[in-house]
């Protein structure tokens, strides 16, 4: 089973702590009795197994085996048998199989669970709320829900810094390792990699994290290499952080160009989302050599967590379910099975050896009439179709199904409440008390239940189903996904050492090989869309600074989803400076400058949905406006595909007719009112992108436009200054109005009337210009469809 130990602290971390600390204790088989914490060990012949004290964490070394951490505030031993060591979690002297680190990852698992208690069973299907680490030290809620709770799968958002992250998961993990079973946390994030644009990259220096695109600048690569690079090195970031689950990656098909989670996903094409899943979690949960424990699984590996099924790119009109006005998903195209595409062909059809991600998590959306056996339209945790039938049954995914966050919770009742981010999201179960809502989504065949921090209602959910099948039943229920969230523990080597090296993890998170690794993706993922008259790159003929007019961008206020007010609009100059002045020299008078940069965001359309406008006599339904300017939905459906709420007395969701304009309409000015000042002078304007655009209503006046997805600000300049081609290409379509926008489906990729430019190019799917012109490779001959 063992291809090798894990180097918890390095080899030369480790000869540092036998040459300065202590020699190493040896035992043997000759002494298999022996046990806890070096007391009466043998020096004898047949040595297997050594002992390293280092302060609060103790290890032992097994030949040809892993190696063991413990705390030293545990009070959890290690027992010798057979020649090697192993931990004595349960503290009851005696090798249960679930610590026999020989035996394979199943067997285990089905041990453990067996040996857990509902209330510790219960524990393990909570997944906590957000949590920011920022200190070492748990918070009393912390504490709480680990202790008394029984919660082991924690989600971090924001750290302090990567020490303080492993810090405290060694507090955590030595709180838990004392507890019961001993069973460790299986901490998590959503994506962390994020490019701070103002950043200066430099070759030689680190920084907090690796920065890369978002997940839709990665598509725009072409190259699944790039992501199964980005998995193996996030992973290691990952575990240094102490974090063994991504929640990622997402990867429905975008599919509607106004949903606001379209950055996170691959585009809207179904089979590149199916490379790129695939590449991802290969990248992510493959170890190697001295790293893997069996099948591709060990001790760099990070459990991947695909998401959304059954995918939530088709929201109705593009609004979001996060938001009861958006948790309808609908098919006038009738095209629900290709959103299976990346699940089935990617994220199911690992290519690196774990064979598949190892969890899943369904999206809030309500499936609208895709229900063919029950007639069920309910959140897709809640129904028995998507889940039991067809994941769990039809397509025979065995990992872990965990809910998307908060899906339990009661919604709210008031008409202010619709827009409120992050309320219960119980879509079509309102009626329903929580606890029968836990108890309808466990009996569907879901593990875990994202957002929960306490099991009460998960155990009153264990009590109905042992009233309406009795005890055994409910036990076996609960057993199976016990051996499925174990499983997940097991295969990442955590039960056998969940510690980290602090100084370790600050070598390793943001080392300065990840983040050029980082800087590349970023280079190539930048699509340029129109290059006239070969204007870019630019360079000065006799080898001197070009000059450059950047002017100043309005922000426009931000309404914090989360609560916490509203950010105030500012202007700022939205690049980075310094580093403009190390390629060009720059004036703030555009009759000086040799060409002006644009920096301006893709346009923000809203979410379809106000308050104000329900209270003035209206449904409250807007448009979600991909342009600048002012719209208008003349070209709306008169009748919604789907509609409902508790709060609502009418069904018709439509908005046609109904005006909206971008929050940041002024970017359109901004680069009408830069081309007038400039004249005959080139004009570049660089968009940092989130969703396709209308770009009809100022690309004619404009001599060069590069699109990026997330990326530092150096990146771009590298490409406008010639050192770097450009490589990248459109994910997605490029609308060439809003009618085409109003007028294709939800649910169909590629329907749209693409913009055509003054070059005569069509911004299609695969569309990118280098210095030669149209793209046309290998990548677009497999992926054009």
């Amino acid at each position: 089973m063992f291809k090798g130990f894990k180097r918890v602290i390095g080899v030369a971390s480790i000869a540092a702590l036998v040459l300065g600390m202590q020699s190493p204790v040896f035992g043997s088989s000759a002494n298999p009795s022996n046990n806890g914490k070096g007391e009466g060990l043998s020096k004898d012949n047949g040595r297997k197994w050594s002992v390293i004290e280092s302060g609060e964490i103790n290890y032992v070394t097994n030949r040809d085996g892993p190696t063991l951490g413990y705390s030293v505030n545990s009070e959890v031993n290690y027992i010798i048998r057979g020649g090697y060591a192993f931990k004595d979690l349960n503290q009851n002297n005696k090798l249960d199989d679930y610590e026999d680190w020989r035996l394979s990852v199943e067997e285990r698992s089905e041990d453990l669970a067996s040996k857990m208690s509902v209330e510790q069973i219960s524990g393990l299907m909570l997944y906590s709320s957000h949590q920011s680490i920022n200190s070492a030290e748990l918070t009393e809620a912390q504490r709480s829900y680990i202790v008394n709770d029984n919660l082991r799968h924690v989600l971090f958002t924001s750290v302090a810094s990567p020490e303080t992250a492993a810090q405290w998961n060694n507090n955590a993990q030595a709180l838990a390792e004392g507890l019961g079973l001993g069973i460790p946390l299986n901490n998590s994030s959503d994506p962390r990699h994020g490019s701070d644009s103002s950043a200066e990259f430099n070759a030689g220096a680190g920084g907090d994290i690796s920065m890369w695109p978002e997940s839709i600048g990665l598509a725009a690569t072409f190259d699944p290499k790039i992501v199964e690079e980005f998995g193996d090195i996030a992973s290691k970031e990952y575990r240094a952080l102490g974090i063994s689950t991504a929640l990622s990656p997402q990867i429905d098909i975008a599919t509607d160009p106004r949903w606001y989670r379209f950055p996170g996903t691959f585009g809207e094409d179904p089979a590149l989302s199916a490379d790129m899943a695939r590449a991802y979690a290969d990248g992510f949960q493959t170890s190697s050599g001295e790293e893997e424990i069996a099948n591709a699984w060990g001790y760099t590996s990070v459990n991947t967590m695909a998401k959304h099924w059954p995918g939530g790119g088709s929201g109705e009109a593009g609004r979001d379910a996060h938001y009861p006005f958006g948790k309808y998903a609908v098919y006038p195209g009738k095209n629900f099975e290709e959103h299976l595409v990346p699940f089935l062909e990617g994220a199911f059809d690992l290519k690196g050896g774990t064979n598949s991600v190892s969890a899943i998590m369904p999206y809030y959306t309500i499936s609208w009439n895709q229900d063919t056996k029950y007639g069920e339209n309910v959140g897709n945790s809640y129904s028995k179709f998507m889940i039991n039938d067809l994941l769990r049954n039809k397509y025979g995914y065995d990992g872990v199904i965990t809910t998307d966050w908060g899906i339990t919770e009661d919604i709210g009742s008031e008409i202010e409440d619709m827009e409120k981010f992050g309320y219960g999201t119980s879509w079509g179960v309102e009626d329903l008390s929580v606890a029968e809502r836990f108890y309808k989504v466990i009996m569907n065949g879901v593990d875990q239940f994202g957002g929960v921090d306490e099991s009460d209602d998960i155990m009153a959910a264990y009590q109905m189903g042992v009233e309406d099948h009795g005890e055994k039943f409910m036990r076996n229920r609960f057993e199976e996904s016990a051996v499925r969230l174990l499983k997940n523990v097991f295969q990442v080597g955590l039960f056998e050492n969940p510690y980290l090296d602090v100084e370790e993890t600050a070598k390793t998170v943001g080392n300065s090989e990840f983040m050029q690794a980082g800087f590349e993706a970023q280079l190539k993922s930048i699509v340029m869309l129109k290059n006239k008259d070969s204007v870019l790159p630019l360079q000065a003929e006799d080898n001197e600074k070009l000059t450059a007019y950047v002017p100043e961008r309005w922000y426009p206020p931000v309404k914090a989803r989360f609560g916490g007010g509203v950010t105030p609009g500012y202007y700022e100059v939205p690049f980075n400076l310094d580093v403009v002045q190390k390629y060009f020299n720059i004036t703030n008078d555009p009759s000086e400058a040799d060409f002006a940069l644009v920096g301006i965001e893709s346009p923000d359309g809203g979410l379809g949905y106000s308050v104000e406008d329900r209270k003035a006599g209206g449904n409250g339904y807007l448009p979600i406006s991909l342009q600048y300017s002012e719209y208008t939905a003349e070209y709306a459906r008169e009748v919604s595909i789907a509609g409902g709420h508790p709060t609502e007395d009418f069904t018709n969701r439509s908005y046609k007719g109904k005006t909206v304009t971008a929050a940041n309409t002024k970017d359109l000015d901004l680069v009408l009112e830069t081309k007038e000042k400039m004249g005959d002078k080139p004009v570049i304007v660089s968009i940092n992108m989130s969703t396709p655009s209308v770009l009809a209503e100022f690309e004619s006046k404009v001599d060069g436009i590069l699109v990026n997805f997330g990326v530092q600000d150096q990146a771009i300049l590298e490409v406008i200054s010639g050192n770097v081609e450009p490589s990248g290409l459109l994910p997605f379509q490029m609308p060439a109005d809003m009618k085409t926008v109003e007028e294709q489906y939800e649910d169909v990729p590629h329907d749209m009337e693409e913009h055509v430019d003054t070059e005569g190019n069509a911004y299609d799917f695969t569309f990118g210009l280098n210095w030669d012109g149209v793209i046309n490779d290998s990548r677009v001959e497999k992926y054009l469809p």
